[in-house]
């Protein structure tokens, strides 16, 4: 019988990138992590040249959870002789081409990362008490035993009703690089959506001098920026965690809602680095654009004969429907958490909540005891818009191997915000003065 690991993580994504870095000095857990791509790959489509994370570098894999571990992006710098140049730079926000390259670097000394590697299905061996993840590698089927799971398989590209099965040259932002010069060459673009890639690949486009007319079409009021007031960033806290976690559903998907633009927007400069570049093209050559807020797409027909897409349209708060035609279409609308059919054996020792969606516990547990499927950035329902967050990643990591392990090896800071959030308890009490 092949070994019992103590846990198999699915997915080589940054989140479970990072526990693979936290969990490699614990000689008391033994880890073992999957994914199906031949190498480490984040966001390929959208590596624009200077374009940075959203956030500073001390959200790198590690240092939230421990600031002395050998994976940070500073010990990256350091290992690579670019130490002292990011600190003349000045600037604590790495290129998103760099953050890609500190996570092959690490990628590069972790023994216990297996790429190449498709999860077909988990079982569970009822007398073992463990889990079965059957995988296939080059040809080669193996099965390997786990006492726990940490799924961390990412998002999937969302698409609107009307985009869906839609014929013809279309893409989503994440595939935006690789048909980036087919764009460039067409005599119309059109881009759906106002988040932070949108408005690179509209800024991309624009410098690149496009020679057809490019729009930049949203539904939302106004091409608004992400919130990065100090206050506000405090609502990527466990207290936040632990007040959003305990609210009703019904209290938490309207939150979630409303706390869009504090992180779905986009970056203040980037906004306005847009502005001056139109600014700028006015004096001379005049971008030929059209920006439109408040507007619906309603449906898409991609039409063979000329190439081209119609779309129809609708301007909320005029309630006004009217058509653009577009030779290139753009979908940058966002990303949505899957369900891995490869759970599917498994489905009765998972909570679900009344959405088909899992219902997570504070812990970051799915499984019924509580202690033996974890989940990364599937919890955005449950855990608020923390569970995207890179910059809340080793946090995380830090609470899942606590579970595993009973007993905290990297400190877990409960209360950080200086904010309270919620009524005293218990209900109906004073609050102090």
């Amino acid at each position: 019988m092949t070994p019992t690991h103590d846990f198999v993580g699915i997915g080589i994504g940054p989140f479970n990138l990072g526990l693979a870095c936290l969990t490699a000095p614990l000689s008391e857990l033994d880890g073992i992590f999957l994914d199906e791509r031949d190498s480490f790959s984040w966001h390929p489509g959208l590596m624009i040249d200077g374009v940075t994370i959203q956030l500073p570098f001390l959200a790198d894999l590690v240092t939230m959870a421990d600031p002395t571990s050998a994976y940070s992006f500073l010990n990256y710098l350091k290992a690579t002789g670019r130490l002292c140049r990011f600190y003349i730079r000045e600037d604590f926000y790495p290129l998103r081409a760099e953050y890609q390259a500190y996570c092959q670097w690490v990628t590069d000394q972790l023994p216990n990362l297996q790429f190449g590697t498709r999860v077909a299905q988990i079982t569970y061996d009822e007398p073992e008490r463990c889990y079965l993840v059957h995988t296939r590698r080059g040809g080669q089927r193996e099965v390997l035993r786990a006492r726990r799971l940490v799924l961390g398989i990412g998002t999937e590209p969302w698409l609107p009703a009307p985009a869906r099965d839609l014929a013809g040259p279309a893409i989503h932002s994440a595939d935006y690089l690789p048909h980036r010069e087919e764009l460039r060459s067409l005599d119309s673009v059109t881009i759906i959506g106002s988040g932070q890639s949108a408005a690179e690949i509209y800024l991309d486009l624009l410098q690149a001098g496009t020679p057809g007319h490019l729009n930049w079409v949203t539904r939302s009021p106004r091409f608004f920026p992400m919130e990065y007031t100090k206050l506000s960033l405090e609502l990527t806290s466990p207290d936040y965690i632990d007040y959003f976690h305990a609210l009703p559903a019904t209290g938490r998907g309207r939150l979630n809602r409303e706390q869009r633009h504090l992180y779905k927007g986009i970056n203040g400069a980037l906004i306005n680095q847009i502005y001056d570049t139109l600014y700028r093209r006015e004096l001379g050559d005049p971008a030929p654009t059209t920006l439109l807020t408040g507007v619906t797409l309603t449906a898409a027909d991609w039409q063979p004969a000329d190439s081209r897409y119609q779309l129809r349209l609708r301007h909320e708060e005029q309630a006004r429907e009217f058509t653009l035609r577009s030779q290139g279409l753009i979908l940058a609308t966002g990303y949505q958490p899957r369900t891995p059919g490869f759970l599917a054996p498994v489905h009765d020792r998972i909570r679900w909540d009344e959405y088909g969606r899992f219902q997570v516990s504070r812990g970051y547990a799915v499984d019924l005891a509580e202690a033996e499927i974890f989940v990364q950035n599937a919890e955005e329902h449950t855990h608020s818009l923390t569970a995207p967050d890179l910059g809340m990643g080793a946090y995380r990591n830090s609470v899942i191997i606590a579970a595993m392990l009973g007993k905290e090896i990297y400190p877990i800071e409960r209360s950080v915000a200086f904010q309270r959030f919620g009524a005293p308890e218990p209900a109906g009490s004073e609050l102090a003065g």
